[in-house]
């Protein structure tokens, strides 16, 4: 069963805050976006397998630790998941990046499929699918759908606000997959955006609003 893992770090708390404010400008939301992003990034990849390897130090042999494996592979939902991932590649700057475009349908609130373009070696890497919200569940959902059907199994969902709704739909579509949440508001409007929330994060992020 997946995993649902609700932020609790003061840090994000008090980022996110900033960033539901409707006076934040186009500058600190995409920056604040990308901060929180590396935050639950850090908490997300926690569990990651390590291995021993034996290193010099400018004084003597020791054993280390790496990650275990092909490294990481960071997924964008386009356009918004963009600025995720910059933040994530902070961290992790050696992850891979693979993009899968989607967009809503605004009178079905489902997702269709416009573009997907992944590393050569995707089927091997642990990937974090991220997008900023995670509202419905439908493009969360549909875009887990298309990477397993290309053979890919270790996949992690990262985003910065959910609906209860659509937690509930990815982990019915999904059991497999972890969810790593940065605040879980309190459900959806009629036109399936988050409330609290904060607007539509690619306009926000992009200055489209």
């Amino acid at each position: 069963m997946s995993k649902v893992v609700v932020m609790d770090h003061p840090l994000i708390k008090h980022k996110i805050g900033i960033m539901r404010r409707k006076a934040t400008s186009t500058k600190e939301f995409r920056d604040l976006v990308s901060e929180v992003a590396m935050l639950i990034c850090y908490e997300a990849t926690r569990e990651l397998p390590l291995t021993d390897i034996e290193i010099d130090t400018p004084l003597v042999k020791t054993i280390a630790q790496e990650i275990e494996g092909k490294k990481l592979c960071i997924v964008p939902i386009l356009r918004a998941g963009l600025h995720m991932a910059d933040g994530i590649l902070n961290l992790i700057p050696n992850a891979k990046v693979g993009h899968i475009g989607l967009y809503r349908n605004e009178e079905t609130l489902e997702p269709v499929e416009y573009f997907c373009k992944l590393p050569v070696d995707a089927s091997e890497r642990e990937i974090f699918v991220v997008d900023p919200m995670l509202a419905t569940g439908g493009s969360a959902s549909a875009a887990i759908t298309l990477l397993k059907d290309k053979g890919i199994s270790k996949i992690h969902f990262l985003c910065l606000i959910a609906a209860p709704e659509g937690v509930q739909r990815l982990t019915q579509a999904h059991p497999d997959v972890d969810i790593f949440v940065g605040a879980l508001d309190e459900r959806l409007n009629e036109q399936g955006y988050i409330l609290p929330g904060l607007g539509d994060a690619g306009d926000r992020i992009y200055g489209t609003k």
